[in-house]
């Protein structure tokens, strides 16, 4: 019994005692005794937080955050920048991530693992998810695309990646020339509303999918959420390779 059902047990022996001194004057004790032992044996089987007896209700249970790990999503590929296996590799990961985030900048490590372990068994495939929160990573995935379309995405993903806290335009440019772009292509792509289409369209995709932070990775369609360790890459992809 819970402090609040005492209290009321207490109040009520108390409200009985005295109607049981009433009794007494003519001559009813037991019915009184037997009134106030009825009631602390009620009260006594009632469920805690509730005197009446009901149960309280349990909260709500929360809704589910992000897509659902063991559901199969189609996510699209078509266009994307991809490393590692072809378009036929048994396994194709796909990951949705920030240039700002500083988790996406850690898990480009784990991408490198996985590539170098799996080789052409494993297709890693980029999708542009700029955060809200991130004010400077719009340009930092603008400047990507416009790498990719000189056929250097990699090359400037890792510079930016390795760069983090610089990212600006005049930044993107430097980088631009050191890979070997044309630089005055590079900068009519980086301000082009066609780059900027493709990046919104990998972000809409990602909402329509319930991604909403980053990394996000489907594995084979499968999701994974967070900069997870190499082991946890490495169980997912080796079950979907069971299957192939």
């Amino acid at each position: 019994m819970n402090s609040g059902n005492a209290l009321i047990v207490a109040a009520a022996l108390l409200g009985l005692s005295i109607l049981g001194g009433a009794y007494i004057l003519v001559g009813s004790v037991d019915r009184a005794t037997e009134g106030i032992v009825a009631l602390g044996s009620a009260l006594a089987k009632a469920p805690a937080g509730n005197v009446a007896g009901n149960a309280a209700a349990a909260p709500p249970a929360a809704p589910r955050r992000g897509p659902d790990p063991a559901k199969a999503y189609a996510v699209n590929t078509k266009g994307s920048p991809a490393k590692g296996g072809s378009v036929n590799a048994p396994v194709t990961l796909v990951e949705f991530s920030d240039f700002q985030c500083p988790f996406c900048s850690r898990v480009t490590g784990t991408l490198d693992q996985i590539e170098n372990t799996y080789g052409d068994k494993v297709r890693i495939v980029f999708k542009h998810l700029p955060l809200a929160m991130h004010s400077r990573a719009p340009m930092a995935h603008a400047a990507s695309e416009a790498a990719n379309r000189q056929g250097k995405f990699w090359e400037m993903h890792d510079l930016i990646f390795s760069n983090q806290r610089e990212l600006s335009e005049a930044k993107f440019v430097e980088y631009a020339g050191k890979i070997g772009l044309d630089v005055d292509r590079f900068k009519k792509d980086l301000a082009s509303a066609s780059v900027k289409a493709r990046v919104d369209a990998d972000a809409a995709e990602a909402r329509k999918l319930g991604v909403t932070g980053t990394p996000g990775f489907f594995v084979n369609g499968y999701f994974l959420s967070g900069a997870k360790p190499f082991s946890e890459f490495k169980r997912v992809i080796d079950a979907q390779l069971a299957k192939s």
